[in-house]
């Protein structure tokens, strides 16, 4: 009787009709009218195309107009609701669903609790939990995959640890959703640990476990096992497609290889806005502007379209190559070519661009007559940023004030301050300032750098002596910085002359974090072998100065990626040629 239902001549007009909605609504007037409105298996085909077409009122009205839905039906809409992302909508017929006295099933609940991963309804989710375990569902492996990935999506990474741990059968996609939970809230180090602990375990990576793996390599500058993701992706024939493609361009970039970057990226044979975004940001993040703003007029001439992501990439790889003129011209084109109207991320790229170059009139005129009213914090950080660098501490000193004034919070605004009065000689200004923050219980960021050998990573911090080799390390990285010294090195005291007494100046810059790295980086390699170091936070002009010399004394190759970019050094001068 169902099979031939199916086949009738309404089935097949609700078919033919498919998710459009006036098509659709024709087909409903007929069933009306031909007496077959009530029919409860052309309502569910019905309901669920409408779900389709996207149409989130006539699918209410079409629910609420079915006396005494069955489970199917609340099955049929809380899933469509919920993978079409009409999330509040599943919440709701969920809800009723309960009320009605209807079990979910466990594809509901996935369903549900998918709802709530992206509406990140944290306590919603808690209580669908709750109706996991009370339903019994609580070992179903697609249940539990959704429950870590809500968790995760919440924050709560400790929770979609547990449901993780319990699961009896860790399929892949389980492993995916914890390690990319892992990746996504910053913890890099955590999502490799758990990707080795996978590949322990003998389950095998699939090409999503490699997208979220490269991200992780990504963010921690994990360069080895970025490689072997590489290595593995070829070995097993995965189809490098332009969401694999994109990551491994993000993977070498943040990694400092933009030349294998530009291989990957050359390689793909269906490049998309992605694509040709993260190649150009990953230009821009080692100083090559030009290749970046080229690469960007070959978008456009192969008739993509670039999105606001897109304009900050090369916005500000002009802003980091003194690239003003460049930059006057894709910042117009937004508005002019483009009709998207510009961003905080883009006023501040066009800020920093400006005050980089030295044009700090212009770049204050930008704010008062461009972005006008209430700019937001982040551009008057890059403004105070060009007042450091530039020595214009008069302005500089309004502007951190006003930041303290609107972000009374943030230390970076108390440091950046103290930084300015230190330099401007207003060594009472700077005790005032320190007074504040201790105050306030507020602290600076502590540093520190990590360095990759054989595989494993070793983090220092200034003035580390937790290294079993730290007597080894001292010893050789103050015969390192005579000899550079000796080849005309000068500590910039400048770097540190608000933090520390007179006579503890040369040490204190000497036993900075990337220093310590480098140090044990070329003790424990042979020539020839670049060393490469994270950083989490902006280096120090003494540090940029004296790893150049360290360069030439100990004709390396050294490249540190810090929080704003990379900086590739390599007899003597760095890439970005002092502009960073």
């Amino acid at each position: 009787m169902e099979n031939k239902q199916h086949h009738s001549p309404a089935y097949r007009a609700l078919l033919q009709a498919g998710p459009r909605l006036k098509p659709l609504q024709q087909v409903h007037a007929h069933l009306i009218v031909s007496g077959s409105g009530r029919i409860r298996s052309l309502l569910t085909k019905l309901l669920s195309l409408a779900c389709a077409a996207a149409s989130i009122t006539y699918s209410r009205r079409l629910f609420f107009a079915i006396p005494i839905p069955d489970s199917f039906l609340f099955n049929t809409v809380v899933v469509k609701t919920s993978k079409l992302g009409f999330s509040i909508d599943s919440l709701l017929f969920y809800r009723r669903m309960i009320l009605s006295n209807i079990s979910p099933s466990n594809y509901t609940l996935t369903a549900v609790i998918k709802s709530c991963a992206d509406l990140s309804a944290l306590e919603v989710g808690r209580v669908i939990h709750g109706h996991v375990l009370a339903s019994g569902y609580d070992m179903d492996s697609h249940v539990q995959a959704a429950l870590v990935s809500f968790y995760a999506k919440a924050g709560d990474l400790g929770v979609a640890r547990k449901v993780f741990d319990k699961m009896p059968e860790r399929t892949v996609v389980a492993w995916n959703s914890m390690i990319s939970a892992y990746e996504q809230n910053g913890f890099a180090k955590q999502a490799i640990g758990l990707f080795y602990l996978m590949r322990d375990l003998g389950v095998e990576p699939d090409s999503a476990t490699c997208v979220i793996v490269l991200a992780a390599c990504a963010q921690s500058g994990d360069i080895g096992l970025g490689n072997w993701v590489h290595e593995y992706v070829v070995g097993q024939d995965f189809d490098v497609n332009v969401i694999l493609g994109t990551s491994l361009i993000n993977m070498y970039a943040r990694c400092g290889h933009v030349s294998r970057a530009r291989e990957v990226f050359d390689s793909i044979m269906e490049l998309n806005v992605v694509a040709w975004t993260a190649m150009i940001s990953g230009y821009g993040m080692h100083g090559y502007g030009t290749q970046a703003v080229e690469l960007f007029n070959q978008m456009r001439a192969h008739g993509l379209r670039p999105n606001r992501i897109t304009f900050v990439a090369v916005l500000s790889a002009c802003a980091h190559a003194g690239l003003v003129h460049e930059g006057r011209h894709v910042f117009a084109s937004m508005r002019q070519e483009y009709r998207l109207v510009p961003g905080v991320e883009h006023h501040v790229c066009m800020v920093d661009m400006f005050g980089r170059a030295g044009l700090l009139n212009e770049a204050y005129q930008f704010i008062k007559e461009v972005i006008r009213e209430k700019p937001a914090p982040a551009v008057w950080t890059a403004m105070l940023g060009a007042c450091k660098m530039h020595k214009n501490f008069v302005l500089g000193v309004e502007i951190a004030e006003h930041l303290l004034s609107v972000e009374p919070e943030n230390p970076g605004h108390y440091v950046m301050l103290s930084n300015i009065y230190a330099l401007a000689g207003r060594m009472d200004r700077v005790e005032m300032v320190r007074n504040m923050m201790i105050s306030k219980s507020l602290k600076k960021e502590v540093g520190y750098s990590t360095v990759e050998i054989d595989q494993r990573t070793y983090l220092f911090s200034m003035g580390d002596k937790s290294h079993p080799e730290t007597n080894q390390i001292y010893r050789y990285l103050d015969e390192l910085m005579s000899r550079c010294r000796e080849a005309g090195y000068v500590p910039e005291s400048e770097s540190v002359m608000h933090e520390v007494e007179e006579e503890e100046m040369e040490f204190a810059l000497r036993y900075h974090s990337e220093k310590l790295a480098i140090a044990f980086g070329l003790m424990k390699t042979s020539d020839g072998t670049a060393i490469r170091i994270v950083k989490n936070l902006r280096m120090c002009e003494d540090c940029h100065s004296a790893i150049k010399f360290i360069s030439v004394v100990a004709n390396r190759e050294i490249i540190v990626r810090d929080r704003l970019r990379f900086h590739h050094f390599k007899d003597g001068p760095c890439s970005c040629l002092d502009y960073w």
